[in-house]
Order: structure tokens, then sequence, then C-alpha cells
């Protein structure tokens, strides 16, 4: 193992630059080379490299393929999108520039879209920041463009609800809402504006919430029925 830690290291320097630190993937590629001098057999026949850096790649993917992901597609795009990584740098040496997605998809023997869904992934490793500019001036970030919670349509939607309910209160009943949370009057301004007292206009108040508890669920039983 001592021996061959130079071996694990130059693999794990291979996938270097794609999300996870080389420390990490050097780590991983070092376990794995403890497990190919557990596992590898010399009487089968082979050197010992030939059992132990497949099997530290396979340690190394499915590191990658367990943990690298932080927004994770399905495994079928994880395994091409390795594949991929390795093609690229095979045709980048070969044709002395960067190979076009179908030179990749042909070398793969694979569908140009499927690749290109692949390509498509890398991001998922290591997502952009949100505080990363945005746009050729850098004046705005990407969480700038982000669209936030729009308060203005839940009370459209409050009052879209309410207005049924709220025209089928009686006169009186309308007043008090309209005092005590239009107006924000406290019940004993309530009560004299009525004509009642303080304790009666806690009642009535009680009384006119659960009125509109009522109504509202009513509504809204009777639109999930429609649908």
């Amino acid at each position: 193992m001592t021996a061959n830690m130079g071996v694990a290291t130059a693999i794990a320097g291979r996938y270097r630059t794609r999300g996870i630190a080389t420390e990490d993937l050097q780590q991983v590629a070092y376990l794995a080379l403890v497990k190919a001098a557990h596992g590898y057999d010399p009487e089968v026949g082979h050197d010992f490299l030939s059992y132990a850096v497949p099997t530290i790649r396979g340690e190394i993917k499915r590191h990658f393929r367990d943990l690298g992901w932080m927004v994770r597609p399905p495994r079928r795009v994880q395994e091409l999108q390795a594949r991929i990584s390795t093609a690229d740098a095979e045709l980048s040496q070969w044709l002395g520039r960067s190979p076009r997605p179908s030179e990749i998809a042909a070398r793969l023997g694979e569908d140009p879209d499927d690749v290109n869904e692949a390509l498509a992934t890398v991001g998922c490793f290591t997502p952009s920041s949100l505080d990363r500019p945005a746009g050729e001036d850098g004046t705005m970030t990407i969480s700038d463009l982000l669209g936030g919670e729009e308060v203005a349509l839940g009370a459209v939607e409050a009052r879209a609800m309410l207005a049924p309910v709220v025209r089928r209160l009686s006169e009186r009943d309308r007043r008090i809402l309209l005092l005590r949370f239009f107006r924000g009057c406290t019940q004993q301004e309530i009560a004299e504006d009525i004509g009642v007292t303080q304790m009666q206009v806690s009642r009535l108040l009680t009384r006119i919430m659960s009125d509109l508890r009522t109504g509202i669920e009513g509504r809204s039983a009777a639109v999930a029925d429609s649908a």
C-alpha cells in the first residue's frame, strides 16, 4: 500500500475541480487502495495494479455518486456525466480543442440529446452562489433576480374569499368589523358607537368571527366540490 500511494494520489488528481475537495478525494483513494490490498489475490495471476486501479476509480466514482451532488439528477445522468468527463479529456488531447457535444456523443455511442442533458448537470456538484454577479455590468447578483413572496397577492386572495361572506352579515355586524379592524377602535369605543356594553361587543366579535369562519369554510368546500 505504501509503495502505491502515489498511484492513488494520481488517480484522485484526475477528478479534481469537480466540486469535491482534492484532500477528500485522496482519502477516498487511499481507503480504496486498502480495500484493494485486502481483496487482491496474487494466485489469480494478474499484477496488483491491474486490480487496484479499477478499484480506486470505482470508489471515487461511487463517492461522487453518493455524496458529490448538491442537486441530485437521475442516476442514469450521473453515470453518463462521469463518462462524458473522461471522453472530453481524451478528445481534447486528440483534437487540440474542446470537443463539441456531438463529438462526445459519437465517441460514447450515446444519443446527442442524452449527452446535452448530462452536460447540463455539471453545475449540480457546485451550483453558482446567489451572490455571484449577474450581467455584464456586475451591479446585480443572482439573488436580485429571484422573485420574492408577493404579500399583496395574499391580501387580494383574502378579500376575494371574505367579500361574499361579509356581505351576508347584518349592517350592525359589518359596522363592528369596520370599527374594529379598519379604524382600530377599542371594544369600549365600539360599544359607545353602537349603544351596547363592552362585554356585549366582545361576545358579538366572537360570534362574527365564528360566522366568517363558517362562511369561508363553506365556500372552500363548494369550490373543491366544483373542481
